[in-house]
């Protein structure tokens, strides 16, 4: 199989899949139970997730790994059971990619903050370098540090992704609109600035995901090509913008609405497309639909 690199540099446009944690809810999710658990306990229902994102036609799928890393997991007493886990959530998702699909080994932001003195940075590259371990030991073939909002922690992931595993490493932030229209992460992280700093830590493609429905990440995209016009962009986009409605958050936007914007993430330089935060396999089939008839 061809490195998702590879594949782009061929010309393909490819999709991702949607959401997980809002899937792993509505199969049983309780309040403040670790989704990562699942891995082990319920590893048929976290396969049924992966396989309606491939069934959808996704061209990779994620794992269930997200908060997968020592300081996530202590929260559940886990964090002895870091690489069981990862390996766990990349076998789920090999086995529904089966060998001509692509698995993204998930890996998010611990929750510390350096700047405030949680942690160093030695501890939060061997907790992602435990995590990308056991992703690629189940599968994975690529590894996506996503949700990034602080430069030096994703630039500890991505690091650690590269040194210790031979898969490809993906890193997107996510990115808020300020009343300019201009983006920036929580921390001042402008796209412009995560380009070069991506690119010298050794990510091979780069990106947002959260924060923003697809409109939004069509204005993130155009500064990331205005900075680097060659690298490969993954873009996985909210279901619009969250709205508080019968006491819980939800993502309003339509599979046809999500499916109007792609064009225009496309010809902004988009690569790569799926779903983060509300989307369904019914929006990844949508965008397969879309990225079908750009490739005609």
């Amino acid at each position: 199989m061809k490195t998702i690199t590879q594949e782009i540099q061929s010309g393909k446009l490819m999709v991702s899949d949607g959401a997980w944690g809002t899937f792993l809810q509505q199969m049983g999710l309780q309040p403040g139970e670790c989704p990562e658990s699942w891995n082990l306990k319920y590893p048929d229902r976290v396969l049924e997730i992966a396989q309606s994102y491939i069934d959808a036609g996704s061209d990779m799928i994620e794992t269930n790994s997200f908060g997968g890393n020592a300081f996530k997991l202590s929260m559940f007493g886990l964090e002895d059971k870091v690489y069981e886990i990862n390996e766990a959530a990349a076998r789920i998702s090999r086995k529904a990619a089966g060998s001509n699909r692509h698995v993204l080994g998930s890996i998010g932001p611990t929750g510390k903050m350096l700047m405030m003195g949680d942690v160093t940075y030695e501890q939060l590259y061997e907790a992602f370098k435990t995590q990308a371990m056991g992703l690629e030991a189940g599968g994975a073939d690529a590894l996506v540090v996503e949700t990034m909002t602080d430069l030096e922690e994703a630039t500890a992931a991505v690091r650690a992704c590269r040194d210790n595993t031979s898969c490809e490493v993906i890193c997107t932030m996510t990115f808020d609109k300020s009343p300019d229209g201009s983006f920036f992460t929580m921390m001042g992280v402008s796209p412009a600035d995560l380009v070069p700093a991506m690119i010298d830590a050794g990510a091979n493609i780069i990106g947002a995901n959260c924060g923003n429905g697809m409109e939004n990440m069509i204005g993130i995209v155009n500064e990331i090509r205005a900075i680097d016009p060659e690298i490969p962009v993954l873009v996985h986009a909210n279901a619009g913008a969250p709205v508080y409605k019968n006491g819980e958050t939800v993502f309003l936007e339509t599979p046809d609405q999500m499916a109007q914007f792609t064009p225009l993430l496309i010809d902004a330089g988009a690569n790569i497309i799926g779903g983060c935060c509300g989307t369904t396999p019914d929006h990844i089939r949508k965008i397969v639909e879309v990225v079908k008839l750009k490739t005609v």
